[in-house]
């Protein structure tokens, strides 16, 4: 019998032996009908979240289940977590929103209705935008977030109106677990509690998946990761995902803090740590790759990953924009933006090139700062967070985030911050920045860290197997002692990554 998985294309690759489905997979490691629904998404693909914006549309407020991780009534403009909006839109609103998104930033190249509840729970206004913005700018990606509640009763309208990726939020497949999460839930006219509740939503949830499977839509799996709660468990809903067809599983770590007025964040419920994320995320990557790259967007999100430029775009400022979709401005800006692709792409192989018969067993962390395109094009002072990437003889593989507060503040620097940044990135063995002060960059080298500004604003990949190549080549010839770096941070309140 073929799987799902198998009947969408997505195999294993001749060539590198590992899962194709994923969001590092690149150019020639999936089937064409995949690579080109996924090159352009920044948060289907790794790579494409370097160069490729994405935005979300606050029209959908209400829910139909109750999570102990989620609050949406209070919002802060510089805080980024899932439910937190600052305007709500109707659907006329939203698509003027998009035009003027798409005219400004032609790289955004996907919509997502994203809350700030369930898009499923408000069917009519999340169709009708998504038909209002097909209608205006067809280039654009549809994409939208549902907690499955109400999947399959809507599996034959997303295919209608044409969403191409859908992300289902399934944190469980033991009832048992998802009372610990779920007080409630709101289905068929009836409030659910407790195990009967979660026992209705994993078999909607599993249920729809499946259907969407089959129906050829890709699916991302977002899991929040709760310690003591489903840490261990999620690598069951890892199986029980990959088995119905999902593209990518999302794990994400618990954002649990008193002032955001959760249950769990109330009672004390804490996040997994840098160190615990990633051994889960390694733990279930296998046949279905893991997204690391989420930044746990607002559901009124714009920009780059990474970046929210959401209070550009408000209602009022939108109103006073003189907004006409460029389809061809889009299509040339973007082509621009392909070849600057194909040239990193290039570059870094060329340099892999010249690793490849070294014989080495040397693994190293780096930490990038980055604003970007795939480039060293940060000052270290002014990250607030570093890409990690693990080196070796087989290339530079992204394997997380580590999100700080930048060390420089109106023109001066926070010694406290330093501290607090040298213990985020202490596993790692060098940081790459476009620029670096010489109070941090002396304070790096007595942590052991490499400060490396010698590649600014050239392409990470490239210039980060450059120095590894060096790098082993100095332990090779005795000049320097390969050491293995320490562990992630692991202590409570450590920032997370959200990887």
């Amino acid at each position: 019998m073929q799987s799902i998985t198998e009947h969408k294309g997505c195999r294993a690759s001749a060539k590198t032996g590992r899962a194709s489905c994923g969001s590092q997979a690149g150019r020639g490691d999936l089937p064409v009908e995949i690579w080109e629904r996924v090159k352009n998404h920044p948060c289907y693909s790794e790579d494409a979240h370097h160069h490729y914006a994405r935005m979300h549309v606050a029209v959908a407020p209400a829910c139909n289940i109750q999570c102990n991780y989620c609050n949406r009534k209070y919002d802060c403009a510089n805080e980024s977590r899932p439910g937190v909006v600052s305007e709500k839109l109707t659907p006329e609103q939203a698509v003027r929103k998009v035009i003027a998104v798409a005219t400004t930033i032609p790289q955004m190249t996907v919509l997502g209705i994203a809350g700030p509840g369930d898009a499923l729970a408000n069917p009519a206004k999340t169709f009708k935008t998504l038909a209002l913005v097909t209608e205006a700018a067809p280039d654009i990606k549809l994409c939208l977030s549902t907690n499955g509640l109400a999947l399959p009763d809507y599996v034959d309208t997303i295919v209608r109106a044409k969403v191409d990726h859908v992300t289902i939020t399934i944190n469980m497949v033991d009832p048992e677990i998802g009372a610990k999460i779920y007080p409630w839930i709101f289905f068929n006219h009836k409030r659910y509690t407790g195990i009967e509740a979660a026992r209705i939503l994993t078999n909607r949830q599993l249920q729809g998946l499946e259907m969407l499977s089959e129906r050829g839509i890709l699916c991302k799996i977002n899991s929040v990761m709760i310690p003591n709660i489903n840490d261990d468990h999620l690598v069951e809903v890892n199986k029980a995902v990959t088995s119905r067809g999902a593209f990518l599983h999302n794990i994400m770590p618990l954002i649990s803090v008193p002032e955001h007025g959760t249950a769990f964040g109330l009672n004390g419920q804490r996040g997994p740590t840098a160190q615990e994320l990633k051994t889960l995320q390694d733990a279930c990557e296998g046949k279905i790759n893991m997204m690391r790259h989420c930044r746990q967007c607002r559901a009124d999100a714009v920009g780059l990953l990474g970046e929210d430029r959401s209070a550009e775009f408000t209602s009022d400022q939108v109103m006073k924009m003189d907004v006409h979709y460029d389809l061809e401005m889009r299509k040339a800006y973007q082509k621009r933006v392909e070849n600057e692709r194909v040239s990193k792409v290039a570059a870094g192989q060329k340099e892999l090139a010249g690793v490849s018969g070294e014989m080495s067993a040397i693994t190293v962390l780096v930490a990038v700062a980055t604003k970007g395109s795939g480039l060293i094009n940060e000052h270290f002072g002014h990250a607030n967070e570093f890409q990690l990437y693990e080196l070796s003889t087989s290339g530079a593989k992204f394997v997380g985030l580590r999100r700080v507060e930048g060390y420089c503040q109106a023109g001066y620097g926070e010694e406290d911050r330093l501290s607090v940044i040298m213990r985020d990135i202490r596993d790692c063995h060098a940081v790459f920045v476009a620029k670096i002060g010489g109070c941090p960059k002396s304070g790096l080298i007595k942590a052991g860290i490499e400060p490396v500004d010698q590649f600014a604003y050239e392409y990470i990949e490239k210039s980060t197997i450059a120095w590894f190549r060096a790098y082993v080549g100095k332990v090779k010839r005795g000049e320097i002692q390969h050491v293995q770096r320490g562990v992630p941070p692991r202590w409570p309140g450590d920032r997370i990554s959200a990887a």
